[in-house]
């Protein structure tokens, strides 16, 4: 590259092997009570998953790195500065004075440290076991050197990803919008629109009408004399879906017999999460919780248009209105509740339009939303390469 000169350094195999130990020193950061941790303070406290809380008082004071020991991340890798607190959950490393902390944080990151971790119930790291690993150390200035130019580098492709992450988001407002817009407008741009007298609605096309959802569902309760049909269930995510796509973590019941049946196009509410949007109609014939409530659509209701007119926010802030309950986050939605709500009914023909508008605009959000994330992906995978080939001297760092 012309116009660049290249930091002066030893091969990389001149540098010499050294264990961890012998230029850091590693502990287990010491045990605080969840009394001691308050919204605000003077100190961070750190774990092994980041910041955790602020404190009065810390544990160290320095520039140091932060193994995360147990949990999800452990061998998570942070540097920080400062006063601070570091808890049980992390190893903190301090430096000799001829190591350089961003380097070495940079060369424990590259590392993968979680490959070490003991199996356990919760996985953990061994202070021990990391201090014994065997690391290449390079001359000093050359860690600088290294380092530096891994700021840089990393910023700019952070900036990157940040930029593309934003895109994610940007994708994902423009798909709810257009379902919004669809399902309570129509997709004629020019039709004439008249005022609803709904306030959640607002104006809507002159030749669509209104109706409570008393005249429009009928409740469906039907129980499963067996339990053995497609246990399906509800989410504010993804709406009905089948349990066995889904990796549910939820206490499962020994028995799913007396379970409510529900036909394919029927829509079902998540009685206790119906105010998180947790709804929508089922794609086939299963059994739900007893819990929650089913509802067969009349003739002049298409599935897919319910489907998507339900999982709209501003459909959830509604049905809120009509739950019950004296916590929000605890609020249920009684069939009486629902019965209540108004909702826009266009032609049936037209309905079909609308969820086809819909299928086919949100295809192209999508492939937009899926090409964005595998830039992603290899924007991180570039940006973890990079570290390692510098760390490992396999590159030559520019000074």
């Amino acid at each position: 590259m012309s116009g660049v000169v290249f930091f002066s350094r030893q091969p990389p195999t001149e540098w010499p092997r050294k264990k961890l130990k012998h230029v850091a020193s590693l502990k287990s950061g010491e045990s605080i009570t969840s009394e001691s941790i308050r919204p605000v303070g003077d100190y961070c406290v750190y774990g092994g998953n980041g910041l955790r809380g602020y404190t009065d008082s810390y544990t160290h004071s320095g520039e140091f790195v932060l193994i995360g020991r147990q949990g999800a991340l452990c061998g998570n890798v942070k540097r920080v500065e400062g006063q601070f607190w570091a808890s049980e959950h992390a190893i903190v490393v301090s430096c000799e004075r001829q190591i350089h902390v961003p380097w070495l944080a940079n060369l424990l990151a590259a590392m993968n440290l979680n490959q070490f971790s003991q199996s356990a119930a919760q996985p953990g790291l061994a202070a021990d076991l990391i201090s014994n690993l065997q690391i290449s150390v390079p001359p000093f200035e050359y860690q600088v050197a290294i380092a530096d130019y891994l700021d840089r580098e990393t910023t700019r492709i952070d900036a990157l990803v940040a930029a593309k992450e934003r895109v994610l988001e940007l994708l994902t407002e423009k798909r709810r919008a257009l379902i919004a817009r669809a399902v309570t407008r129509g997709i004629n741009p020019n039709v004439r629109l008249s005022n609803s007298g709904v306030a959640w609605l607002g104006e809507i096309p002159a030749h669509w009408s209104i109706e409570k959802a008393r005249w429009l569902f009928t409740e469906r309760d039907h129980r499963s004399d067996s339990g053995e049909e497609e246990l399906l269930t509800v989410s504010h995510l993804t709406g009905v879906t089948l349990r066995s796509e889904k990796d549910v973590s939820m206490f499962e019941a020994e028995t799913t017999e007396g379970y409510k049946v529900c036909e394919p196009g029927d829509l079902v509410i998540n009685t206790l999460w119906a105010w998180m949007g947790a709804m929508g109609t089922s794609p086939v014939r299963g059994i739900v919780s007893p819990a929650y409530n089913v509802y067969q659509p009349g003739l002049r209701l298409q599935a897919s248009y319910v489907d998507a007119l339900v999982r709209i926010p501003v459909f959830a802030e509604e049905v809120t209105r009509f739950s019950k309950g004296i916590w929000s986050s605890r609020l249920r939605l009684y069939p009486e509740g629902f019965f209540q709500v108004t909702l826009p009914v266009p032609p049936l023909e037209e309905q079909h339009r609308i969820v086809r508008h819909i299928a086919d605009e949100t295809s192209k959000i999508r492939k937009l939303t899926a090409a964005t994330d595998r830039t992603i992906s290899l924007l991180k995978e570039r940006r973890a390469a990079l570290i390692a080939a510098a760390v490992t001297g396999q590159i030559d760092i520019p000074s």
